[in-house]
């Protein structure tokens, strides 16, 4: 979720279908391996196996790896298979969305999150329309009002697939990550690229309420987010409120 920090999209962020098949296998090959604690040195199972596993041909993933060795993500032996490399971060630098909690954790930032609702309801005509759902499929719906260092950054709505990880109905997230719990599931979910639109507006009632902006003049500006996994699939419908003066959005197009 974009905010106070960037929001890189990667080559066909609007069309995940526009992005070659090697090049989704690719990714969706490592983040697996990542989400799996894979380290320098982990043997990736055999060719066979993965163009099973992605119902690729030989030719598709053999590119798919030879684009995460160029990465330096993973490295060939003859006769013994493929490798994970040293090189873990350049692999998925520039082609990931990067979460709230993430982003206070990358700067040691103090997080804080109050839940204001968390519940599981049947999706909407239009949100199965935007999510690729059957109307009336269970949703997990959250809405959080989340700071930095103590202060009142953004208010946020969440609306997932339940199906996509069943564990979204029963975590805690005043202290848990909804990234983070999404990598829990099988097959992980990673959030890999989105559609993202941001408007400045007068706040309504409620946001000028939760977001401590009685008595003043500050907009807020509307985010609103549509996430696609790894597996090119929608993800996550996110509306978020941000204090226009706490917000500062930046974009890495390639």
């Amino acid at each position: 979720m974009p905010g106070l920090r960037p929001l890189e999209l990667a080559r066909g962020a609007l069309d995940p279908e526009s992005v070659p098949r090697y090049e989704r296998v690719a990714e969706q090959l490592w983040e697996e391996l990542r989400a799996g604690g894979a380290r320098s040195g982990d043997r990736l199972p055999s060719e066979r196996t993965l163009t099973e596993r992605y119902e690729v041909s030989r030719v598709t993933l053999r590119s798919a790896l030879s684009l995460l060795a160029e990465r330096g993500a993973v490295q060939a032996a003859p006769s013994r298979g493929w490798f994970v490399a040293g090189e873990v971060a350049t692999a998925t630098a520039t082609s990931h969305v990067e979460g709230f909690a993430d982003y206070a954790r990358k700067h040691r930032i103090p997080i804080s999150s109050e839940v204001l609702l968390s519940r599981v309801r049947p999706c909407t005509v239009r949100e199965a329309q935007r999510l690729r759902l059957a109307p009336g499929a269970d949703l997990f719906e959250m809405r959080r009002l989340r700071s930095l260092n103590g202060m009142v950054v953004v208010l946020e709505h969440n609306r997932l697939p339940l199906a996509l990880c069943p564990a979204l109905a029963d975590t805690d997230f005043t202290q848990a990550s909804l990234y983070a719990t999404l990598l829990t599931a099988d097959p992980p979910q990673i959030p890999r690229r989105a559609e993202y639109a941001v408007e400045a507006r007068p706040p309504n009632r409620e946001e000028r309420r939760l977001l401590d902006l009685e008595g003043t003049s500050v907009p807020v500006l509307m985010a609103r987010q549509l996430t696609n996994s790894q597996h090119g699939h929608p993800l996550e419908i996110t509306d978020q409120a941000y204090r226009g003066d706490r917000y500062q959005f930046r974009a890495s197009i390639t």
